[in-house]
C-alpha cells in the first residue's frame, strides 16, 4: 500500500510563514508609520495583522486555487 502526500499545502505554509514574519520585508502597522519595510522589529498587533494576512491567503492559495504538489 502506498500512501501518497499531498506538499503543496505544506510548502506554501512554509513560504508564507517565512515572506510575513513581521519585520522581515514589511511591517504592518509598523510603530511610528502604517508600514515599515525590513525594520526587523515587530508588536503584538502587527504580529495579530500578520497572522489574518498569512490565514486569509493561505486559505485562498489552498481552498478556492486548490494548490497540489504529490510526490511520485
Amino acid at each position: 500500500m502506498s500512501s501518497s502526500t499531498d506538499w503543496g499545502p505544506i510548502i506554501v505554509a512554509v513560504v508564507l510563514f517565512i515572506l510575513l514574519s513581521p519585520g522581515l520585508l514589511f511591517q504592518l502597522p509598523a510603530r511610528t508609520r502604517v508600514i515599515e519595510f525590513g525594520n526587523m522589529g515587530t508588536s503584538g498587533i502587527s504580529i495579530l495583522v500578520h497572522s489574518i494576512l498569512f490565514f486569509c491567503i493561505l486559505t485562498i492559495l489552498i481552498v478556492a486555487i486548490g494548490i497540489h504538489v504529490h510526490a511520485a
